[in-house]
């Protein structure tokens, strides 16, 4: 996409990249590109991480741990040690006092800097080192030069690219950039922005008497105005999406008064919840509109999610449709093809299996019954994207857990259904479910462009996990307690974070701990199930399981999502530090399935780390989903929320969702305005701030 340039300049694509190499060194140039860097308008927006304040010089006095500082002195010593390493080692002394340099790797013109006599300047971050304070590869310039008199920006960079390289091709940019505002005066007087270009200035050449704390905190008005840029180009790019999801035609599933809905209404054994009536009753709405549903329906862990996906399916089904739902799992998939089978066979609805474990003969035979029409409802794993299989006329998608599929393999998926809809030109409904719920602040700013339906309350009969925190020193309580659950008939889980020992890590290991359990409970059925057995060996396990041939179960988190046995009533998660709280939450919702009283032990090895104390400290005080979310975002950001950590795209370069929020809603009040009154600009701002992202948000 051509960067933004002002009337009459000719393009100078990749000119900061060649101003910046000198020569027009091709491996500046590469590495420039790695960075995203090909045009005047990408350098302009490529802002610091950091600065430096190398405006001053202080006393070694006055030096503190932990923070940065710029020292002259002269140096006294300078000699390289061999124990326990070799390293360089010098002592520089000013008026007031001493500090320890040293290099763990370094150059010889590097020993000359620092030789005996002679008086340097040194900058880097003070520690606590053997013998006092020290300075561990401090940048060296020589004494008595100019002070910068602005702070110093430390931009991101890749290996071999110097912070100098960024720096020039960053200037020579500025000359030749265009810095227009791309939103209109009135906007900017109304949200009391500062002029992009003068916001771009002082982020790169900030002036003397700019607050320092301003620039760190990001609170300064220029990068207030970076961030609602920023912010307000995604919620252009998720409103476009969305106007062009509405101009789109989707196949419309009217038949929700046919019989097949009535009859899995009446054929169930339970009584739906009012918010399962509810969102039933959103989504049916959606389908039968003649443009696609994008709609995500969030459910905390057995809010009974699969069962509203049914009611979608059938009325897809009725209308004539076949319908894919894709988990990410294998058991995951299984259970929800079980599930569905049960309900769904009495009433005269054929279903097809896709998995990888399926025997050449089968899956030609699902391929032929996908093709053919025959296999109305397909459920499966990412085996559902095969270039084989092809599908007669699909008209539904239900991605379960859908974060955890890439933003390639839930393109492809839809795809299918435009393929299979081709000749009508019709896009598929789609519908997106997830037992994390997305807290409001991420559901407002990455999820503007879908409707969100939730479940939250959970079916009757179930009774509240009670979560305890227990050190690994007290394992054999822990035993005492999986004894006593298997006396009286229940089940139990023993999760471990992996497979085979890890050096590195320490970890109990799940090989490990059963061979481990099943010598301390001899009369106890001991199974084990992890990620690495064969599919046909993980069914038969969770058969066993399920049909209470099995009292304990040592698993990896392949049982995370979607294992139901309702008769398992206490779950113990070794080194619980370990997991994310997002993904406890999941295990702890294994448990409590049925009306027998729960208990999820973490079992936890100490020290802790901050972070680890807040997982456990949240897992400790709350069971809402919603605030286990809103808590999750705070500790790992949106990654994992979105399922976006494997595409490499960054979601949000400045600005943040939990901090920014005020903005955000900014954003989101200017986009109806730009989009309806100025389009020209709404199109300048997302030239220069969405450049190749459209379609990743989009996804």
């Amino acid at each position: 996409m051509a960067a933004l340039k002002a009337p009459g300049r000719r393009s100078r694509k990749s000119a900061a990249a060649t101003q910046a190499a000198g020569s027009g060194s091709s491996l500046v140039e590469r590495k420039l590109r790695h960075l995203g860097l090909h045009q005047p308008s990408d350098f302009v927006v490529h802002l610091p991480l950091r600065y430096e304040d190398e405006t001053r010089v202080v006393p070694i006095a006055s030096v503190q741990p932990g923070a940065s500082a710029q020292i002259e002195g002269d140096v006294i010593r300078s000699e390289v040690q061999f124990r326990p390493r070799r390293q360089l080692h010098a002592i520089i002394q000013d008026d007031t006092g001493q500090l320890a340099l040293r290099w763990l790797h370094f150059y010889p013109n590097q020993q000359k800097q620092v030789e005996a006599g002679k008086r340097i300047r040194v900058r880097g971050e003070v520690r606590h080192g053997f013998g006092g304070y020290e300075m561990v590869h401090p940048k060296v310039s020589a004494a008595g030069t100019p002070l910068p008199q602005a702070l110093t920006p430390v931009y991101p960079a890749t290996d071999g690219l110097s912070q100098a390289s960024l720096r020039k091709a960053i200037d020579a940019a500025l000359d030749t950039a265009d810095l227009s505002d791309s939103l209109p005066a009135e906007l900017c007087q109304r949200y009391n922005l500062i002029s992009f270009a003068d916001a771009i200035r002082v982020l790169h050449h900030p002036p003397a008497n700019v607050s320092y704390a301003d620039l760190i905190e990001r609170e300064h008005p220029a990068w207030v105005r970076i961030k609602f840029d920023e912010l307000l180009a995604q919620q252009l790019s998720l409103a476009a999406a969305r106007a062009a999801r509405r101009r789109q035609r989707a196949p419309a599933l009217t038949a929700v008064q046919a019989v097949l809905p009535q009859q899995l209404q009446a054929s169930l054994p339970f009584e739906l919840t009012g918010a399962q009536a509810r969102v039933i009753a959103e989504i049916s709405q959606d389908l039968r509109r003649t443009f696609p549903m994008h709609r995500l329906l969030q459910g905390d862990v057995g809010s009974g999610k699969t069962i509203v996906a049914a009611f979608a399916a059938v009325q897809a089904i009725a209308s004539g449709c076949q319908v894919a739902i894709m988990a990410p799992t294998e058991i995951l998939a299984e259970q929800h093809f079980h599930k569905l089978s049960a309900w769904l066979e009495p009433l005269g609805v054929h279903l097809a299996w896709l998995a990888g474990s399926l025997t050449g003969k089968q899956r030609k035979a699902a391929f032929d019954a996908v093709a053919s029409g025959q296999a109305q409802l397909v459920v499966g794993t990412t085996a559902l994207i095969q270039e084989k299989v092809i599908f007669a006329k699909l008209g539904l998608i239900i991605l379960d857990e859908q974060h955890r599929f890439g933003v390639g393999q839930r393109l492809e998926l839809s795809r299918k259904g435009e393929d299979s809809l081709g000749h009508e030109a019709l896009i598929p409904h789609q519908l997106n479910m997830s037992a994390t719920p997305i807290p409001r602040t991420l559901a407002m700013t990455f999820f503007a462009d879908l409707d969100v339906s939730a479940i939250d309350e959970l079916p009757p009969g179930r009774s509240p996990v009670l979560t305890k925190l227990i050190a690994d020193s007290r394992r054999d309580e822990v035993l005492g307690s999986v004894m006593t659950e298997v006396r009286e008939g229940r089940q139990a889980y023993w999760v471990c974070p992996l497979v085979e020992e890890s050096e590195a890590l320490q970890l109990q290991t799940a090989v490990d701990t059963h061979a481990r359990l099943v010598q301390a409970l001899p009369d106890m059925r001991v199974g084990l199930i992890h990620g690495k057995l064969a599919t046909a060996e993980k069914q038969a396990v969770m058969h066993d399981f399920r049909a209470g041939s099995i009292d304990l179960l040592v698993a990896t988190t392949v049982i995370e999502v979607g294992v139901d046995v309702p008769n398992a009533s206490l779950m113990i998660i070794e080194h619980a530090e370990r997991f994310g709280l997002a993904q406890l939450h999941q295990l702890r919702g294994r448990v409590g399935r049925g009306s027998l009283q729960s208990i999820c032990v973490l079992m936890y090895q100490t020290p802790l780390s901050m972070i680890a104390r807040q997982r456990l400290r949240a897992m400790y005080e709350t069971a809402d989903g919603f605030d286990i979310a809103r808590r999750d975002l705070e500790l790992r950001g949106p990654g994992e929320f979105l399922g976006v950590r494997q595409s490499g795209q960054e979601l949000l370069r400045f600005a943040s969702i939990d901090t920014d929020i005020r903005i955000a809603e900014q954003a989101r009040e200017a986009v109806v305005e730009l989009r309806d009154h100025y389009p020209g600009h709404a199109q300048s701002h997302l030239r220069r701030w969405m450049r190749n992202k459209q379609d990743f948000l989009r996804s």
